[in-house]
């Protein structure tokens, strides 16, 4: 049975007090909203006009069947960034002020493959309360038994080349997000410790809108499209490969990465620190100088400004980051942080390097 976690109360965080202050008052003397600007709105725009073209020009049959596969590529790296930069915000209520268009926005989280109920509760209520507490922030659980990034998490003799084979793991999400992940989650009895009992529309919603995803991206596929069954077969295998893989390493890099922490509750379930504080100690941001980053990855580079606020538009994290970090330093709290995308990239390696050793070790002496 998973111990409820609590942290200590919000009131009693100055520094969360203090950005949040900083942060409220920044929006109020720019006289901005909180939610979407133009940019963000031409931004969506641009995406989803992006990922449905690709799909109907693939679907057309019009295509040589030399280009379906890098289109496959280009939709499943599409879907990706869709899911980054609009129902992401959308599904966290920041894209707008108005519920009804953040709901039609996060419905089209159905359109990739994935469940935006149960993301609600597995990324904003458990993982953004949570994050990287074992047993507990299930997005951090990738593979169980081949992927070891805590203390605690089980040890595998195999774990030892983790920091190999980690990367063609990740780019199997999106495949287990489609067949498996939303449908285990739906049904798991406990997500961590949060109680899993569901509206009876979300049990038609599960299985009617991944039929519809089957339904357009296998079976209609199939039907329209003159290849056989194993060529279609590599397109569908390449487009979830390049999605999975893009969402993989953006999601590891923001918290699994050198100087982040995987902190413990003591045996009555208490954590050390306030919410705000356990955030900033958890969680890094990766190429925040980078345009086109900030543009494709939706505001996933900044995790840090991302999880302390979560229900502003990630269009804004660069104009409040400056706040964040100074506020961080002031309270003598780490502002975690990788330059690059290539050296997120590199810690994250030897991260999962540095587990996989204890792994071995542990194998060794016969812990």
């Amino acid at each position: 049975m998973t111990q409820k976690v609590k942290f200590s109360s919000t009131s009693n965080s100055r520094f969360y007090a203090t950005v949040r202050g900083r942060v409220d008052l920044f929006f109020s003397q720019q006289n901005l909203s909180q939610h979407a600007n133009a940019s963000m709105w031409q931004k969506t725009a641009f995406f989803l006009t992006g990922f449905v073209g690709i799909y109907i020009v693939i679907i057309s049959g019009l295509t040589p069947l030399w280009a379906l596969l890098p289109l496959s590529v280009l939709l499943g790296m599409f879907s990706a960034f869709v899911g980054f930069n609009v129902c992401h915000d959308a599904i966290h209520g920041s894209l707008s002020g108005n519920k009804k268009v953040n709901k039609f926005f996060g419905f089209i989280f159905n359109l990739i493959g994935a469940n935006p109920y149960v993301w609600s509760i597995t990324h904003n209520v458990v993982h953004h309360t949570y994050t990287n507490i074992p047993g507990h922030d299930e997005d951090i659980i990738v593979a169980p038994g081949l992927i070891r990034i805590a203390e605690e998490d089980k040890v595998n003799s195999i774990q030892r080349y983790q920091h190999w084979y980690a990367f063609p793991l990740y780019s199997l999400a999106s495949l287990s997000w489609v067949f498996r992940k939303d449908y285990l989650k739906f049904f798991q009895k406990k997500i961590g410790a949060h109680q899993s009992k569901h509206p009876k529309l979300e049990y038609f919603n599960l299985f009617f809108y991944k039929a519809l995803y089957y339904f357009l991206f296998i079976i209609l596929p199939l039907l329209v499209l003159d290849v056989s069954w194993w060529q279609f077969l590599i397109g569908f295998l390449l487009l979830h490969i390049a999605e999975g893989l893009t969402m993989g390493l953006v999601f590891q890099l923001a918290h699994v990465v050198e100087g982040t922490d995987f902190p413990l509750p003591n045996e009555k379930g208490q954590m050390e620190e306030a919410w705000a504080e356990h955030q900033m100690r958890t969680t890094a941001n990766f190429a925040t100088d980078n345009k086109l980053a900030a543009f494709f990855l939706g505001g996933l580079n900044r995790q840090i400004e991302h999880h302390l606020f979560p229900k502003v538009c990630h269009i804004h994290y660069g104009d409040i980051s400056e706040i964040v970090k100074e506020t961080a330093l002031e309270f003598n709290l780490p502002y975690n942080e990788n330059k690059s995308f290539g050296s997120a990239l590199r810690s994250h390696f030897v991260t999962l390097k540095r587990f996989g050793k204890q792994a071995h070790s542990k194998i060794s002496v016969g812990v």
